[in-house]
């Protein structure tokens, strides 16, 4: 009997993004989906304190499946007691590609767990390059309004604009909302890497 994968979300856009992968991947996975978004509320308004540490915990340590936690600002702390992180297979590819990176983030939270991990995959890889941080925090409210098309848009043309000014190898989008910009930057002929489809693959080998 195969355990369900169970994911953790602190935005509920993520539910459709897993599903729409698991129907493509793995059509008889069961995926489990808790949206907590107090959690990233309170992260971001009073960082990550003990109550909320002992809360992600025990939500990951209660299934009998894998747990993939889907927030890069929790990220870190879900790793560390069992949880696969959501960026973590794509820094590991990242750290492979060779080239200056470009880092893409939107939430100020998320930049130094998304730095840590990648360059901890690029001392691994033993593959040192240099990270260019492209922080797009101003799009950040259309994503929270629900606008997604618009916050997708604004990435993808962010990211060309970073490309066009920059050296870059590859591209990380670091924060799965911003997923859907992949396809819109097709033709850039450079890697554009997401974490929802490297971290589900990850998932369905364990």
């Amino acid at each position: 009997m195969t355990h369900p994968i169970t994911l953790l979300h602190t935005a509920e856009v993520h539910r459709a993004t897993f599903d729409a992968l698991r129907d493509r991947l793995a059509p008889d996975v069961e995926l489990v989906h808790h949206v907590r978004t107090d959690w990233l509320e309170r992260a971001r308004k009073h960082g990550i304190r003990q109550g909320l540490i002992d809360e992600i915990t025990e939500a990951v340590g209660a299934p009998q499946g894998p747990v993939i936690c889907t927030c890069t600002t929790l990220g870190e702390v879900a790793g560390t007691v069992g949880a696969i992180r959501i960026d973590a297979p794509m820094m590991q590819k990242a750290a492979e590609t060779g080239g200056p990176i470009l880092m893409v983030y939107a939430l100020e939270s998320t930049y130094q767990p998304s730095l840590s991990l990648l360059e901890a995959a690029l001392q691994d890889a033993a593959t040192p390059t240099e990270v260019l941080p492209l922080f797009i925090g101003q799009f950040w409210p259309l994503f929270e309004a629900g606008q997604t098309q618009a916050f997708i848009a604004c990435v993808a043309g962010a990211v060309r604009d970073a490309v066009a000014h920059n050296k870059v190898g590859c591209v990380v989008l670091a924060q799965a909302s911003m997923a859907a910009a992949a396809p819109m930057l097709a033709d850039l002929e450079l890697p554009v890497l997401t974490s929802p489809e490297s971290a589900l693959r990850a998932a369905l080998q364990v």
